[in-house]
């Protein structure tokens, strides 16, 4: 039996069939697999490859078999879409080498039947993979686009609406991309140069962000859990777009913040780092095991200002009426903007999630709303790139309160500077995640 195939089977089974998340479920995996770098690094191209292409390895499947995906066995189904996704997309696996694990794994997770059938359909994908061509012609062109490029046709079809065809390719290009590891500099404790220079003396390729002066973009590097600099506190781990709302927070030294929606403490932590480590920050989440992952953070990167409260971010108000000096509302969002990093992300997102979402948004934000002081500041920000989520609900949210002023977002940009009450940041056209911001105050 392949281990490492075996490895990757697992795997695709927690997150078809208990949800889980593709990158919680690989790590967890590989921590108690015995498996060599070589072997390591096969499954974890394997199990990406295979979630990211989703439906459209299921289109392709059903090329192949004679009954509907869901009256096959879902252990069998998922060794069907790994031998799919090897004989198709990894030129490197001979095609025999694919079809005999499969078949090596029906034997151990089937019966005879499947082992036969697993046999035949991959067998069959070998011989004939012209079946398995997508469509084209007149009328085919966003059909074709999102089977190429493995993401839902509702959102394809949306993005060309908004977008336009070829900056949609761009998109969905991007979105495809081997995700760059972003660092944020723990300026409470080194700078970025230093903290460059001892990422290279642990191996690491490295360079400067042009987004924030704390950030640093990493394109070679080992294992996470091995590099001594993250263990000691000395970066976070947060994407360039990311780094941007702290920023437009502009916290000072000394001042009560909240931040509403807060796990895993990413923005949070940055904030404390923009206040020195002096003052008062309340991180709000509603899991308990999440407000952990906050405190572990904090204390890693050596923050002592950070309390944190189980508390739904729209009972803000009720609590801490008009005492805040800054609120930031990280809004739960679509997180279009972040489907890179997510490889399963994409096909667990539908239009009704975009329509449902600025209700809870609004309501957070307006509850936020209370608890910042005259004068005070508050900051709405998500992840993604539906004007509904962003500046519909900033809108409405203004046209309750009028108490709140929309200032000029782009001009408290850390680096690029840019002209604009709220900015959106587009993977296809800024290079980063999918961001939105907008900074209101509130009036004396």
């Amino acid at each position: 039996m392949d281990k490492a195939r075996e490895t990757a089977l697992e795997i695709l089974n927690e997150v078809h069939e208990k949800s889980a998340y593709a990158n919680v479920a690989l790590a967890r995996c590989l921590r108690r697999a015995e498996l060599s770098g070589l072997d390591r690094r096969f499954v974890t191209e394997l199990v990406y490859g295979a979630v990211k292409a989703g439906e459209t390895l299921d289109w392709m499947l059903r090329r192949f078999v004679n009954r509907p995906l869901a009256k096959i066995p879902p252990v069998i189904c998922n060794i069907l879409r790994l031998g799919i996704y090897q004989i198709f997309f990894m030129d490197k696996v001979p095609a025999s080498a694919a079809c005999n694990e499969a078949v090596e794994l029906a034997k151990r997770y089937g019966h005879a039947g499947t082992v036969k059938f697993v046999n035949a359909v991959l067998r069959t994908a070998v011989r004939e993979p012209e079946k398995a061509t997508f469509p084209e012609g007149k009328g085919k062109a966003t059909e074709n686009l999102a089977l190429t490029a493995q993401h839902p046709q509702w959102l394809v079809k949306r993005w060309v609406r908004e977008f336009g065809y070829e900056e949609t390719v761009c998109l969905c290009r991007f979105d495809n991309e081997q995700p760059v590891l972003s660092l944020r500099t723990n300026t409470l404790k080194t700078d970025r140069q230093s903290l460059m220079e001892l990422l290279q003396q642990e191996g690491a390729v490295v360079r400067p962000s042009e987004w924030a002066a704390e950030g640093i973009l990493c394109t070679e590097h080992g294992a996470l859990d091995d590099i001594a600099s993250l263990q000691e506190g000395l970066f976070q781990v947060q994407d360039e777009s990311s780094m941007q709302v702290a920023h437009v927070l502009a916290p000072q030294p000394g001042e009560f913040v909240i931040d509403t929606c807060s796990a895993p403490g990413g923005k949070a932590t940055h904030i404390a780092a923009l206040m020195k480590n002096k003052g008062h920050i309340l991180a709000l989440d509603i899991y308990e095991h999440k407000l952990q992952r906050i405190e572990e953070n904090a204390k890693r990167l050596g923050i002592g200002i950070i309390e944190t409260r189980l508390l739904d971010a729209c009972k803000t108000g009720e609590f801490y009426k008009d005492m805040a000096d800054r609120v930031l509302v990280d809004a739960p969002c679509s997180g279009l903007g972040v489907l890179r990093r997510k490889p399963d992300a994409r096909w667990k997102k539908d239009e009704k999630l975009i329509s449902e979402l600025p209700g809870l948004q609004l309501r957070i934000l307006e509850n936020a709303a209370i608890a910042v002081k005259p004068a005070g500041i508050l900051v709405y920000s998500t992840c993604t790139m539906t004007k509904e989520e962003n500046e519909a609900v900033v809108r409405m949210f203004l046209g309750v309160r009028e108490d709140f002023i929309l200032e000029d977002t782009g001009e408290f940009l850390p680096l690029k500077k840019r002209q604009g009450n709220m900015v959106q940041l587009y993977p296809q056209r800024d290079g980063t995640d999918g961001f939105f911001i907008a900074r209101m105050r509130r009036k004396e």
